[in-house]
Formats: C-alpha cells, structure tokens, sequence
C-alpha cells in the first residue's frame, strides 16, 4: 500500500530567523508571497498525500487560520502541543490520530523533493519500522551524518561537524505507526536523539538515499536562497 498520509511537524518558532520573520511560526515564513508550508504542501500533495496531520505548537492560531481560508480542499486534522513536547513528543502525539498503518513525517520547515513512492516501495519491502530520507552532502557542517551498513540499515549517527563528504538526514520519514507508539517513549522527547539514534542498533532503521531537491529554511541565509529558488520553481 502507498503512503498516503503525512504529519506535518508545524510547530517550531524559528528562534534563528527572527530577524526576518518576526511574530511568525518558522513554517509560516513568506517565500515567494506565500508561506513555506504551502511549497511543502503542494509538493506531497502531488506525490501522492492525500492526508495530513498538522502538528502544531508556537501560535497555532495563525497556521489554523491559513490551513481553513487557503486550503479549504485539502483533508487535515490538527495536533496541538500545549505545551513545547520536543520533536518526538509532537510525533507520537500526531500519531494517535493517524489512519493509516504506515506514515510520512515530513518537517514543515524543510523541502525535500523525495519521490514518495520509492520511499513507500522500500520502507514496506524491507519491512522497516522507521526509513529515514538521506541527501548526499558536500563539505557538510550544519548538519550531523548518518551512515549505512551494505544492507542499508542504520549503523551510526555522527554528530555536526565537517565533513567533505556526508549522508544527512533530510528531514522526511516513512514511519510504521504501531512500532512506534509500542515503545512507550515518554511525553517530551528529542525524535532524532532519544529515539532514531537510540533504538537504531536493536530496531530495523533503514536509510534510503534520495539526491534531491533540498532546502531548510532554519537560518537566513538558506531563506534567502528560498526566495529564488522556489520562485523559479513555481
């Protein structure tokens, strides 16, 4: 069965862009004279999302507002922290609204063209309880890397700093609901610390590389790139 719902994680504040978008959550950022989160939409709407689940925290009032007056056609349910759960808080508590046996989770603050399908295809044949989308990288700072045994399983996680050469975790998920609810993870947690970098070496963590479109909008300069980027794209 292809994946055809997502949980959006939607909640961040965008601390390092609040010189340009101050007042704003970080997936509400305007790129192009819309919000990011519109370019992530539209983009997995057309790989095959048909349903998305919007996990909401830093003022959601604003992101449930712009998803009921420009996206009336598109089936959501909202998830809302009351509180900040951290990454893998917001995940499980998203979760327990999904549908469906297995699920994307795709960081709204973050854009990466993957091709669903073969995401879906690979995480389902090698029955996999999370497959984590890797884009190859050069000269690789910002972010830690991920590498893969010959089976393409998860063997370790490398913490941010250079690297001429690296696979990093791009930020978009094929998750198998059930496993991962069954771990009884607590409340507030980190996804990427306390649970994929935890359970890596005892679950079945497949990587699949992906070298596609990538764009994070977490710190000005990348926002800015955003702008022209995106804009070509339309």
């Amino acid at each position: 069965m292809p994946i055809t719902e997502a949980i959006i994680l939607a909640g961040g504040s965008g601390t390092r862009l609040r010189s340009v978008i101050s007042g704003l959550p970080k997936c509400m950022a305007p790129v192009g004279g819309k919000p990011f989160l519109h370019w992530v939409i539209s983009y997995f709407q057309k790989q095959g999302i048909e349903t998305f689940i919007f996990s909401l925290g830093y003022k959601h009032e604003i992101m449930e507002e712009y998803l009921h007056k420009k996206l009336p056609g598109v089936h959501y349910q909202l998830s809302i922290e009351n509180a900040p759960l951290g990454t893998g808080g917001a995940v499980k508590l998203a979760c327990q609204k999904a549908t469906t046996q297995d699920v994307a989770v795709i960081n709204g603050d973050t854009l990466f063209k993957v091709q669903l399908q073969l995401l879906s295809t690979f995480h389902q044949e090698h029955h996999a309880e999370c497959t984590l989308c890797l884009k190859p990288m050069q000269n690789v700072d910002r972010y830690g890397t991920v590498e893969l045994n010959e089976n393409r399983e998860i063997r370790n996680f490398s913490e941010k700093k250079f690297h001429q050469n690296g696979l990093i975790n791009g930020g978009v998920y094929a998750l198998k609901v059930k496993n991962f609810l069954d771990k009884h993870l607590p409340e507030k947690f980190s996804f990427e610390k306390e649970y994929l970098e935890k359970y890596y070496s005892t679950g079945k963590l497949m990587g699949l590389i992906q070298d596609e479109y990538f764009i994070d909008i977490g710190v000005p300069i990348d926002f800015e790139r955003a702008q022209l980027e995106l804009n070509n794209m339309a």
